[in-house]
């Protein structure tokens, strides 16, 4: 198999059909020996009867139905879990990533890339999409220690020696961009036209985003909990000075009752500052409380394959 595509699919319905055409005529210009695999993630609309229809029109689409929503990128590593191509294209369901893109994602790669990502270079987004994107991969790189690039995301052409390795990534929080970064080899980027959304609303609300945000930032680094050992000492060191501060005050008889207002402030600063260290220690303890249940990622309910 030379050539594996690879769409995760939720509330698209309407848009399989014309994502499968323009997969097959755009990839049929590279290689007639491809495969096209759409992992449904448990829609609540009607895309898995869509995908064994299409699976029996079209021999080259295969389809695997998740028993519940898992999320995006675990729907993804099912689909690289049975991806069989000697190159891997990820794209998105939406046709917002353009499958005319991928012929010269793959000319790119034949460079001697083992990554080509798809850089939306003018993205078709809302402006607090796009502000909360470049907000979060600032904060992510700066965490991890790896830069990011919020024009980036699922869409790029793989080879198959950095998707098995990605493969044998089996932790439980799931971030394609991020493992693909984390691999290595030889990765770029080419401009690609960001199509426009059109009527189909975003399957991410606010909170879905927060929590993934939240989810990444502690499965990535210990930057967090290492920047709240640095706040506590230099807490204590202002505690300190403050401490002698005010002892010498006591001596020189400027003190005669302690005040009431520094006191309160003092005790509701601290407190806070104890329960921000708390809570950062028990999310990275909840996380591998998670990971040593060594439950599955994701489990497949159907496929047509």
């Amino acid at each position: 198999m030379h050539l594996s595509i690879i769409s995760p699919v939720y509330r698209a319905e309407q848009l399989l059909d014309q994502l499968v055409e323009r997969v097959i005529e755009s990839v049929g210009a590279i290689s007639s020996d491809f495969e096209v695999i759409l992992v449904d993630d448990y829609s609540p609309d009607n895309s898995w009867s869509k995908i064994e229809e299409l699976s029996t029109k079209h021999p080259q689409v295969k389809g695997i139905k998740l028993s519940r929503n898992f999320g995006q990128h675990y729907a993804i590593t099912a689909g690289l879990d049975q991806a069989k191509g000697e190159w891997v294209v990820v794209m998105d369901c939406d046709l917002q990533d353009r499958p005319e893109e991928i012929p010269a994602l793959y000319e790119k790669a034949q460079e001697g890339f083992e990554a080509v990502f798809a850089q939306r270079v003018n993205r078709k987004d809302a402006f607090s999409k796009k502000m909360g994107s470049k907000v979060f991969y600032k904060t992510l790189g700066y965490l991890t220690g790896v830069a990011q690039d919020e024009t980036v995301a699922n869409f790029g052409i793989y080879h198959r020696k950095l998707i098995d390795e990605i493969v044998q990534m089996r932790e439980k929080i799931r971030f394609f961009p991020a493992m693909v970064k984390w691999v290595g080899f030889r990765q770029t980027a080419i401009p690609v036209i960001h199509k426009e959304n059109g009527e189909r609303e975003t399957t991410y609300s606010f909170k879905k985003l927060f929590n993934l945000a939240l989810d990444i930032m502690l499965a990535y680094s210990d930057k967090p909990i290492r920047m709240t050992v640095k706040l506590g000492v230099g807490v204590a060191f202002t505690g300190f000075l403050f401490a002698i501060f005010t002892l010498i005050r006591y001596w020189m008889g400027d003190i005669i009752v302690a005040g009431y207002a520094s006191l309160i402030i003092s005790i509701w600063l601290l407190t806070g500052f104890l329960l921000i260290t708390m809570g950062m220690v028990g999310l990275y303890v909840g996380k591998i409380f998670e990971g040593v249940k060594n439950r599955p990622i994701y489990i497949v309910e159907k496929k047509t394959c």
